[in-house]
């Protein structure tokens, strides 16, 4: 009988942490990572055309890691109204081009929000 007990909690504690592995991997399947993990592509989104730019803005950005990474940032900028953007991953940055008056705060928070750390804004 002891031997039974053993084999169970050793299959219950092989369920836990397989259950936790699967869990914490969905997201980075999904591309919601930090890095996306590779597969396709992600497609890019056409950055708006900025006829008056007030401003332009480097932002070095740390956790990008691949093509993928440095799309899903080019891709969430560029869906902000007034934001023209291109990352350059060789470098960790992106230079974004602005049409409209947008604190730096709100650049940090879409940048950060994607798993991704904002290190500098000049």
């Amino acid at each position: 009988m002891g031997s039974n007990v053993s084999n169970i909690v050793i299959v219950i504690i092989i369920a836990v942490l397989l259950f936790f592995a699967i869990k914490n991997s969905i997201p980075h399947f999904k591309g919601e990572g930090g890095c996306c993990g590779g597969g396709s592509a992600p497609k890019a989104v056409k950055p708006k055309r900025i006829k008056n730019v007030i401003a332009k803005k480097t932002i070095t950005i740390e956790g990008m890691k691949c093509a993928n990474c440095y799309m899903r940032v080019q891709n969430e900028l560029n869906s902000i109204d007034g934001i023209n953007a291109k990352v350059i991953g060789s470098r960790n940055h992106a230079v974004v081009k602005l049409g409209r008056d947008i604190s730096d705060e709100e650049i940090k928070k879409v940048i950060t929000d994607l798993g991704y750390s904002v290190v500098s804004i000049s």
